[in-house]
């Protein structure tokens, strides 16, 4: 039996067709990935699906009834959930508070509590949240957080889930986690529509797979009849590669930086002490909130460093500002790019010139000399593949790939000594993720120092030269990244060190 049907489903935005005469079914029971490229039109389908935006052409069908003009209450009613990939949580709410809003049990302006915290305690022991009823949102990690929305959705009766880009901002252990969440969503006949680009998330979980590219279905198939080269293939309209070529690089003697008993945690019972020399790309690894963003903040420059010292080149900038740090020659890729690496109502060209707008050659006496900005800003627009309409374009309209590609080109036209990448390739498609790849190990060719903060191990492990596993803001192990297995480097990241024989 087909849960959802749509037929011809044509969406149009002024000067772009997001959906271009879509058909999209889904099986009961069943996980569907609905496959593609950042701006394949995979979310517009879906908000389409659930009554956010009205097509222009098409037909719509849940459970065998026609659907003549959706919205999200008539959704909700015909047992359809979304989970967005930007939360809808009121943080200083409690779990349970944010679940039942709007659908608080009770008479009148009395709210049955008991009869909430029973009916979720059955859900989370279900379908295995393990979720404090009684916590605040602000107190919750990303990946409980994403739970709370899965969970609100089934509160209200859903046996429809969207759910849009879920693993984009997770780690590893809590992407594991909503996977087998998902597994046994399916065993209790619910049917879940994956939006996704990541190719071994829908290998692992999904029963059918559509692809999209440019707003157009390319394909359907069963994922059992597939391949993760096959959906690539598909999802850029072109044979994808997926080697890394990591050559041999020579590693300058003395350290590009050292970091000297730094206290990462304030809580952490010891200091921390790694150094990055030329030509070398030191791989981070670790949970979430376990001092990775400490570190990248103390090194910048935009954290104090209350204990021990940050040498560069062997120049102690321990106390110098992100500015000064900048000038002395490193390079910054933000794990948050819209907090700390762009502004989004600002052009391209304008982005470009942030950090760069106390150079000479950009500015003289406050007046910035936007011919040679210009100049720059095209030539990288050019060198680094950012695909936008002209340098004038907001960025905020770029997909996440090129707003990355143009940091990291302008963190890379600096001439840095040390580039700070942190999560580079989060929530990115395949092709930009290959791009950025390379771009550090081009970096690591030419002697420079490279930090790669990174919750992917598979990027870690694919181009590190030695990774350093951080717990509780403390270095349990720094060895060269051929040296670990998936099983050591998890026992590691979880706060446990191998017993070593003999």
């Amino acid at each position: 039996m087909l849960a959802v049907e749509m037929n011809g489903i044509t969406k149009r935005f002024p000067g772009m067709v997001a959906n271009d005469n879509i058909s999209f079914n889904i099986e009961q029971g069943e996980i569907h990935c609905l496959l593609g490229e950042n701006g394949a039109g995979k979310s517009t389908l879906m908000k389409v699906l659930f009554g956010l935006y009205k097509p222009e052409e098409g037909t719509i069908k849940v459970k065998g009834k026609e659907i003549s003009h959706m919205t999200p209450n008539l959704a909700y009613e015909l047992g359809m959930g979304m989970v967005h990939q930007h939360f809808m949580l009121i943080e200083n709410l409690t779990v349970l508070e944010n679940i039942i809003l709007g659908h608080e049990p009770g008479k009148g302006m009395h709210i049955d509590r008991k009869e909430a915290t029973e009916k979720l305690t059955a859900l989370s022991e279900k379908f295995g949240f393990a979720l404090s009823l009684e916590k605040k949102i602000s107190e919750l990690s990303v990946g409980e957080k994403q739970r709370v929305e899965i969970m609100k959705t089934l509160y209200r009766g859903a046996d429809i889930i969207i759910l849009d880009e879920p693993t984009a901002v997770l780690t590893p252990l809590e992407i594991e986690q909503l996977l087998n969440v998902l597994k046994d969503m399916r065993k209790d006949n619910k049917t879940i529509i994956f939006i996704t680009h990541k190719l071994n998330e829908t290998m692992e979980v999904s029963d059918q797979v559509t692809v999209l590219r440019n707003g157009a279905s390319v394909a359907n198939v069963r994922t059992k009849d597939t391949t993760p080269q096959e959906l690539a293939n598909l999802m850029v309209g072109q044979t994808m590669s997926f080697e890394v070529i990591k050559a041999s690089s020579e590693k300058s003697e003395k350290p590009v930086i050292s970091l000297e008993n730094v206290r990462l945690l304030e809580h952490a019972v010891n200091t921390a002490t790694l150094d990055i020399k030329g030509g070398e790309i030191l791989g981070i690894a670790g949970v979430d909130g376990n001092g990775q963003q400490e570190l990248e903040e103390l090194i910048i420059g935009i954290r104090k460093c209350k204990e021990g010292s940050i040498r560069l080149d062997g120049e102690d900038v321990t106390h110098l500002n992100s500015r000064k740090r900048r000038e002395f020659g490193i390079g910054y890729i933000p794990a948050d790019r819209w907090k700390h690496g762009i502004v989004k109502e600002l052009s391209l060209k304008e982005n470009y010139l942030l950090g760069n707008q106390f150079r000479s050659e950009y500015a003289k006496n406050g007046i910035i000399n936007y011919a040679y900005l210009d100049k720059k800003a095209k030539e990288l627009m050019k060198l680094f593949d950012v695909r936008a309409v002209n340098v004038e374009q907001k960025i905020g309209g770029l997909s996440g790939g090129n707003q990355q590609k143009l940091v990291l080109g302008r963190e890379v036209s600096t001439g840095p000594k040390l580039v700070v990448a942190s999560q580079p390739t989060r929530g990115l498609d395949i092709g930009a993720i290959q791009y950025i790849k390379q771009v550090l190990l081009q970096l690591r060719s030419e002697g420079k120092a490279v930090l790669l903060i990174s919750a992917d191990l598979t990027d870690l492990f694919q181009i590190s030269d030695r990774i350093a596993v951080l717990y509780k803001g403390e270095v349990m192990d720094v060895r060269p990244s051929e040296e670990y297995t998936n099983e050591s480097i998890s026992l590691l990241m979880a706060g446990k060190k191998e017993e070593k024989n003999g």
